[in-house]
């Protein structure tokens, strides 16, 4: 009994310890710090993009072999390429300053030292003869490339939210401190737009749009009607009664894994190929997008975007769809809330040296694979994934290892464990003397 008490100490103790470490927001330095330094240390004229490969290293491109050696002496892998960030940037402007083309997009490729233009079915054999003549003065580091299907927005939703003849996604709860907004896309709908939860006007109303920006970025804030909803924290839902706790913001890693949520497709995955990428909408351009191979369809717009429990964006637009594939923008979260003087709902993790709010807080990791049927994004007030109290935790599984109050719960029974045993072996000491001095005097 005392061995079975001693083990349940012992588990214990490390369920509870394991459990607040990983939610500790001092760990040890990510990648992205980790490429962040080394880039603002060399310089954007030696340097050239950074990501992370498929097992999880760290690569810097560069454009001496002296870069190369401080990137290595760092922990990370090198590249030597031949163009720098400063180059690559240019060109990228140039294409930006030249006549706008709908249905073209570009983004810097920084695993292929290239400029990469994308041109959909929806432009002409003339416009694309103009863009390829362009890209060749440029240089021959721009790459043209056709895809399948048109650079469209996601309009017609995580959790759905309806408005005037449109249908958008919730993507993050934010606050200014005072009230509580949901931070979605831009081109959801102008300053003045009602929304209403998924099931339509019956449900009630839900917010009105108060802020937006669309075109040249792609978001907007939509202030709750409830004042309850100040408190909220960030939940996404992903389906199945399950959803994933946002405990920070970050801006996303080239080649690093990402998620999404919407109400049309679902939980989905895929990676981050570029960051500061560019869109042609038929509605007008977009700049400093995400790009990823995360699908998406018509409805998924302004959901959620995010990777081990960090929120990175909410989704744009982009070509293709969940049956075949495609490309697919999001907004950077850091952007939009710096611009409209936001923060993260439900999170209190102080500011690093020189890092946005939330930025270093500990992170969950995010589920691997969508649940059958999964349809999710910000958890509103009375949705399918209620925030917890506290910070929003959310248990997916019967038995949570990670969770310090089942620690705690351990520690406790094998204490009393421990008592019990000691008051039986003392019992157990008395009769014993009893019976010895029975028969010694009897």
């Amino acid at each position: 009994m005392r061995l079975a008490a001693a083990c349940g100490l012992v588990c214990g103790g490390l369920m509870t310890s394991g459990a607040f470490a990983g939610e500790d927001p001092g760990g040890p330095r990510t990648a992205a710090v980790v490429a962040g330094d080394l880039v603002a240390r060399l310089g954007t004229d030696r340097t050239a993009g950074s990501w992370t490969t498929a097992d999880g290293r760290t690569v810097v491109a560069v454009t001496d072999r002296d870069a190369a050696a401080e990137v290595r002496a760092a922990g990370a892998d090198p590249k030597v390429v031949r163009h720098s960030t400063d180059r690559l940037l240019a060109a990228a402007e140039s294409l930006r300053e030249a006549p706008r083309v709908p249905g073209t997009a570009w983004s810097v490729d920084y695993r292929t030292n290239e400029v990469r233009v994308r041109a959909d079915s929806t432009v002409s054999a003339d416009d694309w003869s103009r863009m390829t003549e362009l890209a060749e003065s440029i240089g021959g580091f721009v790459r043209m490339e056709r895809t399948r299907g048109a650079f469209t927005t996601r309009v017609d939703g995580a959790s759905s939210i309806i408005g005037d003849q449109r249908r958008c996604s919730a993507g993050f709860n934010v606050t200014d401190g005072r009230e509580a907004f949901i931070l979605t896309a831009g081109h959801c709908g102008p300053e003045g737009t009602a929304w209403f939860r998924g099931g339509g006007q019956g449900l009630g109303l839900l917010g009105t749009t108060t802020a937006s920006a669309f075109p040249g970025s792609d978001y907007s804030l939509v202030r709750y009607e409830d004042e309850d909803a100040a408190g909220l924290t960030n939940t996404v839902a992903i389906g199945g009664g399950r959803g994933v706790r946002i405990i920070g913001i970050a801006d996303p890693v080239v080649g690093a894994q990402v998620f999404r949520s919407g109400s049309t497709t679902g939980f989905r995955t895929g990676r981050v190929t570029a960051v500061n990428a560019t869109v042609n909408y038929p509605e007008g351009t977009v700049s400093g997008l995400i790009e990823t191979t995360v699908c998406a369809e018509p409805g998924d717009s302004g959901g959620p975007l995010f990777s081990e429990g960090l929120a990175l964006g909410v989704t744009s637009g982009g070509d293709g769809d969940c049956s075949t594939g495609g490309t697919t923008y999001f907004q950077p979260v850091t952007d939009a809330l710096q611009a409209l003087g936001m923060r993260m709902a439900g999170i209190t993790a102080p500011a690093p040296p020189g890092g946005e709010p939330g930025t270093e807080a500990g992170a969950l990791p995010a589920p691997g694979a969508p649940p059958a049927g999964a349809t999710g994004g910000a958890s509103l007030p009375g949705a399918e994934i209620p925030p917890g109290p506290g910070e929003g935790r959310r248990v997916t599984s019967i038995v949570e290892f990670d969770d310090p109050g089942l620690g705690l719960g351990v520690i406790g029974a094998s204490l009393g464990l421990l008592v019990g045993a000691r008051w039986i072996g003392a019992a157990q000491d008395r009769r014993n003397f009893r019976n010895f001095q029975s028969a010694s005097w009897g």
